[in-house]
């Protein structure tokens, strides 16, 4: 979907923010000159006058995204230091409350997509909290700031053209056109190109709406999991119990085996009972490796689904747990 942040990292240091002002490759004229640039190029396209001057005007560079983008990491947080902080007892209750709420929308999503609405409302709340937080900054101000910038410029000029095409269509007015300061907007938190792509309108009112219509935030996330490969009949994964002396030199993605091969070597749920004996491709994860916890995963293909909304390992078993605490 996306072009997803990486929520394993935290950010404590900040750059100095446009220190001694724009370089002449960044002045405000430059940005005028790129906008209009802009402009014609989505007039080329065929997008409407009136939406283009409602949707660019007035806009300027945003320092506040300029200074996030140009943040740089100065730690990674550990598995054990991420699960506590993503999938913390407030997040579950909240989602199971959620859960419960949403009961018969959500059946009615994973009837359609055959997607497990579990893994759905999971996303959901490690995207937005559950749609509690959404991002307040106007995306194509924030597009268009980074397409500008130069660093990532073609990426983002493409999201910013992807953005005004759907206030083309009409999904939502420029107003309520709000994200993240890297463009992902609405409840799945969606980029532009992404949003083309795989968000749904669920409710069949003639717009994608992923902003304040929970049947289209939650079918889009289904229907990106489903374009991901998702298999109904299988789970993500499970939390297990590794024999003593397991050689971490079996943990990994790139090392799959057949679930019942990893039963062979000793692999036990984590209650001790037997893995089920189902042949499924699976992979042993460690997050915290040698010096962690021991805190051992199996994870089957719908492991990768999640990955594919969001690359980081830590997310998606982040995901997987929180889904099997909410329901």
């Amino acid at each position: 979907m996306i072009a997803r942040r990486q929520l394993i990292r935290r950010v404590v240091g900040l750059l100095p923010v446009l220190a001694s002002g724009p370089s002449s490759a960044q002045s405000p004229a430059s940005f005028t000159q790129f906008l209009e640039g802009v402009r014609a190029e989505a007039r080329r396209a065929g997008l409407s006058q009136a939406m283009l001057s409602r949707a660019l005007a007035g806009l300027r560079p945003n320092a506040r995204v300029l200074e996030l983008d140009k943040r740089q990491p100065e730690f990674t947080l550990t598995w054990v230091q991420y699960r506590d902080r993503q999938i913390s007892a407030a997040r579950i209750d909240r989602g199971r409350q959620v859960f419960a709420d949403n009961r018969g929308l959500l059946e009615a999503i994973g009837a359609r997509y055959r997607v497990n609405p579990r893994v759905v409302v999971a996303i959901w709340g490690m995207e937005t909290n559950y749609g509690g937080y959404t991002g307040n900054f106007s995306v194509v101000e924030a597009l268009a700031t980074l397409a500008w910038e130069g660093r990532r410029a073609d990426y983002f000029r493409k999201e910013l053209l992807a953005a005004l095409r759907i206030l083309d269509a009409g999904h939502v007015t420029p107003e309520r056109m709000r994200g993240s300061w890297a463009g992902a907007m609405g409840q799945p938190q969606f980029m532009p190109t992404s949003f083309e792509r795989l968000a749904v309108d669920f409710d069949d009112d003639g717009r994608r709406d992923i902003w304040d219509d929970r049947g289209d935030a939650l079918g889009s996330i289904a229907n990106y999991l489903a374009s991901s490969g998702w298999q109904e009949d299988f789970r993500w994964g499970r939390e297990v119990l590794l024999p003593a002396g397991f050689d971490l030199a079996q943990a990994g993605l790139e090392r799959p085996r057949r679930l019942p091969d990893w039963a062979r070597a000793g692999v036990r749920n984590s209650d001790g009972t037997e893995l089920p004996n189902v042949e499924v491709p699976s992979s042993i994860l460690v997050p915290g490796g040698a010096d962690g916890d021991g805190q051992a995963f199996v994870v089957y293909p719908n492991f990768g689904a999640i990955r594919r909304y969001n690359p980081s390992t830590f997310y998606a078993l982040g995901v997987g747990l929180l889904s099997d605490r909410v329901a």
